[in-house]
């Protein structure tokens, strides 16, 4: 794959459709909403426009057009930050006439007419900032530089996270350089809300470690019910463990109406195997999937149990 080749296949197009992944993250909204901007600012003329279901807790980021089924016809499809089609937000996408993949996981499904995966990204927004350093006469907006900086502030941690590399810190301290409000964007990802913090201190009270340094917390619809706190809200507290001192991996298991939802994080043992054992996949060191009952968690809890034996050997 060459980012000409991307570049030429978008100047093929008069209508580009940009998709990402389902409960979407800042990565994902960021690259998604920064590539369209800089599209539109490069080639006024074309129709461009990001699809899938709008997170409220990510509003501040970007929101999403309602287009009609008819404008897939004869269009580009671009999906940015997503490995598998399982995950792709928006099913239309197969109604388009040609499909580009822009990801930085493990590529363990390469859909898409033209792949550019890049594992040793840090995020897909760090990628599309790539993309407009090295295509031929392209334009960065204010509120592109806005949006790449956010999905690369949280995927990275805000710099933290080993994924972090020279080129993350380089491409990050160019984007600062535009006019948009870091201050903002920094209380939109990371300020919480009581109900949340509350929960926040449920489970720093009630998570399990054991000897092998797993640690699990069971989010069911009755604890999330007495928080008030929404399902996708919960995406906020995976990071609560990680600075625990003797944990190599953790379980955040959310109960739903028709599923769990499995978040899994690692300071170094594989966890992406697991989760592509229960429908999901994701980082080798950050990962989520989806099971359908709380014997499957025991399951999930062996395999993940497994994991850090493998890595502690």
């Amino acid at each position: 794959m060459s980012i000409r080749a991307i570049q030429q296949t978008i100047e093929q197009y008069d209508t580009i459709i940009i998709h990402r992944h389902v409960r979407p993250d800042p990565d994902a909204l960021g690259s998604q909403g920064g590539l369209r901007e800089i599209i539109k600012a490069s080639y006024p003329e074309k129709k461009v426009y990001i699809v899938g279901e709008d997170d409220p807790s990510l509003a501040f980021l970007v929101n999403m057009d309602v287009i009609e089924d008819s404008t897939f016809e004869q269009a580009l499809v671009i999906i940015c930050d997503t490995a598998n089609t399982g995950r792709i937000d928006d099913e239309r996408y197969k109604l388009a006439d040609k499909i580009i993949k822009i990801d930085h996981h493990p590529n363990v499904d390469p859909y898409g007419d033209i792949k550019w995966v890049d594992t040793d990204a840090s995020s897909t927004s760090e990628m599309i900032y790539e993309f407009f350093v090295k295509a031929e006469g392209l334009t960065m907006t204010n509120e592109a530089a806005r949006l790449l900086y956010g999905g690369i502030v949280g995927d990275t941690g805000r710099f933290l996270f080993p994924s972090t590399t020279n080129k993350t810190l380089e491409f990050a301290a160019q984007l600062v350089t535009y006019q948009f409000d870091r201050s903002t964007l920094y209380d939109g990802i990371y300020s919480m809300k009581d109900h949340i913090a509350r929960l926040k201190g449920y489970i720093l009270q009630n998570f399990t470690l054991d000897e092998n340094g797993l640690s699990v917390i069971k989010l069911t619809k009755d604890i999330l019910a007495k928080f008030n706190v929404g399902v996708l809200e919960t995406s906020q507290l995976v990071g609560t463990l990680g600075d625990i001192e003797g944990i190599q991996a953790w379980v955040f298991f959310v109960e739903e109406e028709d599923q769990i939802r499995v978040r899994l994080r690692s300071k170094g043992p594989i966890i992406n195997t697991v989760a592509a054992k229960y429908n999901g996949g994701g980082h080798p060191l950050a990962s989520g999937a989806s099971i359908y009952s709380w014997d499957e968690a025991e399951s999930v809890i062996k395999d993940v149990t497994l994991a850090i034996k493998e890595y502690k050997q």
